[in-house]
């Protein structure tokens, strides 16, 4: 067979028979010349000097260290409801956890007043807002949108002093914005929000607060239509909580009293 990679390299010519000198190391063709080193004189790690780790050394992790998931986290209270955790931490949570958190609401000055109260809870405990609520009805006209509506900057002004409510000019300006944008709707505010209600029968319960998530595709698109309608400052972090808030979706924990009984 002539070509190839094999032709012309360092085993091919010479007499038949001959093989080449390699490297010009002086070992001939016949494999005999040379020093041969015998097998005795091969050093043989005795299999004593192989070190071999106790097992005793070997660090073994206690399972006591393993973090385990918890299976819920809710909480049986001193009456023997079970709850979701933050429902129990104070009477104004174990009010509104029991009684208003994840209950649909379905009138335009019931969203229109979660609308505002989520949005000016951004940065803020909710606690903070339920014990401000009564100022806040009071303050903006038991959130009728008409009435808010027609607020100017007298009212912006008498509301940043007011000591009862969260004084921010931007959310009280948005406020405002809000319940505008409430009068110009072709449809009613319920029937724009609940539009955005995921399927009920997709979605698992949550066992834990680490499985409640803080926003959904449907909350992403809950705060686009908003914006679209010339809502403002409601991201979908913030349309999610009024999800949670008005029953567009149930994240009571899996075993707490309240759970898939809102509907």
């Amino acid at each position: 067979m002539s070509g190839g990679p094999l032709s012309g390299g360092p085993l091919s010519g010479g007499p038949p028979g001959a093989e080449p000198d390699l490297l010009g190391s002086g070992i001939s063709g016949s494999g005999t010349s040379g020093p041969v080193r015998p097998a005795s004189d091969v050093p043989v790690r005795p299999a004593s000097d192989v070190p071999v780790r106790p097992a005793s050394d070997v660090p073994v992790r206690p399972a006591s260290d393993v973090p385990v998931r918890p299976a819920s986290d809710v909480v049986v209270g001193a009456d023997g409801c079970p709850r979701c955790p933050w429902g129990l931490s104070t009477p104004e949570y174990v009010a509104y956890h029991d009684y208003e958190w994840g209950r649909p609401v379905r009138d335009t000055v019931g969203l229109f007043e979660r609308l505002t109260l989520e949005a000016f809870q951004s940065g803020l405990s909710w606690l903070t807002i339920l014990r401000k609520r009564s100022a806040f009805r009071a303050a903006f006209a038991g959130f009728d949108p008409a009435a808010v509506a027609a607020f100017g900057s007298a009212d912006v002004d008498r509301l940043l002093a007011d000591a009862g409510i969260v004084r921010n000019r931007r959310k009280i300006e948005a406020t405002i914005v809000n319940a505008r944008a409430v009068l110009t709707l072709d449809h009613p505010l319920e029937e724009l929000i609940w539009s955005f209600q995921p399927e009920p029968t997709g979605r698992a319960a949550p066992a834990t607060l680490a499985d409640v998530p803080a926003k959904t595709p449907e909350s992403v698109a809950l705060a686009k239509g908003l914006r679209a309608a010339g809502f403002v400052f409601v991201g979908p972090t913030t349309a999610y909580a009024l999800m949670q808030a008005c029953g567009l979706v149930d994240d009571h924990l899996s075993g707490c009293w309240v759970a898939g009984g809102v509907g």
